[in-house]
C-alpha cells in the first residue's frame, strides 16, 4: 500500500490505497501489518490518513508497525525512539499493539544488545505502554533465533521462509512453538510467484527465481488445476493450516485484493492436496537463509 515498485513492478496511487485500508477494516479482517520503511513511510502515512478519517482503529484490530534503520544506517537506541515517533505521528496513534524490531541482519547483534541500544529500548517502549507487544521480525532464520533466545520478544515474524516452496523458516517454528512466542508468517506469495503463476513472474523474494524453482512451481499449478484450487489459494492454506502459526500476513493493494483475500481464507482446500504438493517444495539448497 506504500507503493513499492522496484519490489512488486507496480504503483499503488494513493487513493487505491485508501480504498483499500477502508475495504480491510470493513471486511472482518482484525490485523494490519506495516513498517516505518515502507515506501519511505508512505504506507503509514495512508493508513494513518484513514484511521483519522474513522476517528481511530476499529474495535478489537490489532494494528503492528516496525522500528527501522535511518537512510545512514542507524540503528541505535536513539534511532528507535526516533522511528517510534514518525510512526506515531504518520498513523494518528497514541500506543501501539505491536511494534517490532524490523530487519536487525542490518545491525550486528552485539551492536542490538548493547547498554542503550536497540533491544533495551524496544524492551523500555513496552515498559512505558508504547507498545502493548514487542517482537522481531526479519530475514535469515539464525539470526531471528539469536534474537529469540534473548527471551524479550513475545512474537516473530518470518517472511518468504514458510511457503509452498521455501521451507527454511522450519527451525525458527519449532523453537518459537517451544518458547511460548507467537509466530506471524509473511510473504506466503513470495513476493508474488506463487499467487500470480509463471506465466506472470520468474521473481521469488524479489529475485529471479532458479530454473528448478520454476519448474517445480509450474508443477504446482498442474496439480492445483486437478483439484480446481487456485495456487494462490494452496499457497495462502499451506500457512493457515499450520498449527504454530499464529497469523499470516498477505500483501493486497486494493479492495478486489481485500474481498478475493476473505474469500480464499474461507475456501476449503482438501488436505489431499497439500500431501501432493510437498514433495515439489525446492531443496534445501535452494532455500533463502
Amino acid at each position: 500500500m506504500g507503493s513499492v515498485p522496484e519490489n512488486f513492478g507496480y504503483e499503488v496511487a494513493p487513493e487505491r490505497a485508501y480504498e483499500t485500508v477502508r475495504a480491510t477494516f470493513d471486511s472482518g479482517i482484525n490485523f494490519l501489518d506495516t513498517s516505518n520503511s515502507y515506501g519511505g513511510g508512505e504506507s503509514e502515512r495512508r493508513i494513518g490518513a484513514v484511521i483519522a478519517e474513522r476517528g481511530g482503529l476499529p474495535a478489537g484490530f490489532v494494528l503492528a508497525t516496525k522500528a527501522d534503520r535511518d537512510r545512514n544506517g542507524d540503528f541505535s537506541g536513539a534511532r528507535v525512539r526516533r522511528s517510534v515517533e514518525e510512526s506515531l505521528e504518520r498513523l494518528n496513534l497514541e500506543s501501539f499493539s505491536l511494534y517490532y524490531l524490523h530487519d536487525p541482519e542490518y545491525v550486528s547483534f552485539e551492536e542490538a544488545t548493547s547498554p542503550g541500544g536497540a533491544v533495551e529500548t524496544m524492551v523500555a517502549l513496552r515498559d512505558e505502554g508504547i507498545a502493548r507487544h514487542i517482537g522481531v521480525a526479519g530475514g535469515p532464520i539464525t539470526i531471528l533465533v539469536d534474537y529469540l533466545q534473548l527471551g524479550v520478544f513475545e512474537v516473530v515474524l518470518t517472511h518468504n521462509r514458510f511457503t509452498l516452496v521455501d521451507r527454511s523458516a522450519e527451525p525458527l517454528l519449532d523453537i518459537a512453538s517451544a518458547m511460548g512466542v507467537a509466530v506471524i508468517n509473511a510473504a506466503v506469495y513470495g513476493g508474488g510467484i506463487l499467487a500470480r503463476g509463471v506465466s506472470s513472474s520468474n521473481r521469488y523474494a524479489y529475485r529471479a527465481a532458479s530454473a528448478g524453482v520454476i519448474q517445480r512451481i509450474a508443477m504446482m499449478e498442474e496439480i492445483c488445476a486437478c483439484y480446481s484450487v487456485p495456487l494462490r489459494t494452496a499457497a495462502l492454506h499451506f500457512s493457515l493450516r499450520e498449527p504454530r502459526i499464529c497469523s499470516t500476513v498477505v500483501g493486497v493493494s486494493s479492495p478486489e485484493h481485500v474481498r478475493e483475500l476473505v474469500e480464499m481464507a474461507n475456501t476449503k482446500v482438501p488436505g489431499e492436496l497439500f500431501r501432493e504438493l510437498e514433495p515439489l517444495a525446492a531443496p534445501p539448497g535452494e532455500w533463502l537463509r
